[in-house]
């Protein structure tokens, strides 16, 4: 029996991205000795970055002006492989932050940002859907957001990184109120020590997981800098150790830490998330951020460089690289 020869049609239609990103796309502007610098930003837009310089095919579904700054995003996606999806190009203008660098280079950002997104509905699910920061927060386009995850949740690994922007909130009640209403349409939610301590003042981070757990994520990351990162699921808490790395500035290091997060887990196959598989994406991840404040902007490993030695890295082991298994 001969098989039936695909379409025209079907055989031209390019293959569903492995990973969908979904939120915004921004210039960040960063004061130099020079004047000031612009570079693509925006939280989802560099981890759909990351992502695809890592070799993962990715697309992004974000709100562009159709203006010199939308055109320097798209162009520098691309540049990684990355696909602009239809409807990304839909904003009046393209938003921007200005970053302000401290002496330990972190940075303070002041946006000025619209965010509205059309409603969308996947014509094919993805294996990974990730979003966060602004876009699940700042009306009206957060409200699509949480559409899409609701159609989507249940058909793919949804990831969540909330990249707490205290600016552009209202109070922290409602923040947290968003917050935990998404939850439970995740499987997957990171977020850094800063986002757990303003959302949960008071509260331990071991304590902030796992009540992400209890709202029904599988797996909550919290970040901690210099301290490495905590990874928990029901049965498992484990810290993995940071990599001492020369800080040239932090902007893009956890958006980093996001996609090399989610390259891991696409990389699973059929195992679970056990403590061995736990450990490899953490380090994997705590990697890939050691490179990322190595150089200034959000600047992301490749895959040649996320597999080659780090020069000069060095795992800091402290209290808390270690393993817990919780019964």
């Amino acid at each position: 029996m001969h098989s039936k020869s695909p379409s025209p049609a079907s055989a031209a239609r390019p293959a569903a991205p492995d990973v969908v990103v979904v939120g915004e796309a921004l210039v960040d502007v960063v004061a130099s000795s020079n004047g000031p610098v612009e570079h693509p930003g925006g939280s989802p837009m560099n981890v759909a970055y990351g992502l695809g310089r890592l070799g993962v095919s990715t697309a992004l579904l974000t709100s562009l002006g159709a203006d010199a700054r939308g055109e320097a995003i798209e162009a520098h996606l691309r540049s990684a492989g990355v696909e602009l999806l239809p409807g990304s190009m839909s904003a009046a203008r393209t938003a921007s932050a200005t970053a302000t660098l401290a002496v330990d280079g972190s940075a303070t950002y002041d946006f000025d940002i619209s965010w509205e997104l059309p409603a969308a509905t996947p014509a094919h699910l993805p294996k990974v859907l990730h979003t966060g920061s602004i876009a699940t927060f700042l009306a009206p386009g957060a409200t699509a957001v949480r559409a899409l995850l609701e159609q989507s949740h249940r058909g793919c690994l949804v990831t969540y990184d909330p990249n707490i922007r205290p600016a552009l909130l209202g109070s922290q009640a409602e923040a947290v109120r968003i917050f935990e209403d998404l939850v439970p349409l995740t499987d997957v939610v990171k977020l850094s020590d800063e986002d757990a301590a303003w959302l949960y003042p008071g509260v331990g981070l071991e304590d902030a997981a796992e009540r992400i757990l209890r709202l029904g994520a599988g797996l909550a990351v919290v970040t901690l800098g210099g301290e490495g990162s905590l990874l928990a699921t029901p049965a498992t808490q484990l810290y993995i150790p940071a990599i001492r790395s020369t800080v040239a500035d932090t902007i893009g290091a956890g958006d980093s830490y996001m996609a090399a997060l989610i390259c891991g887990l696409l990389s699973r196959r059929t195992e679970g998330l056990g403590q061995d598989v736990l450990a490899t994406i953490g380090h994997l991840a705590s990697k890939a951020a050691a490179i990322t404040v190595r150089r200034p902007g959000a600047n992301p490993p490749t895959a040649v460089e996320l597999a080659a030695d780090l020069p000069g890295a060095e795992v800091i082991q402290g209290t808390k690289a270690t393993a817990a298994v919780v019964v």
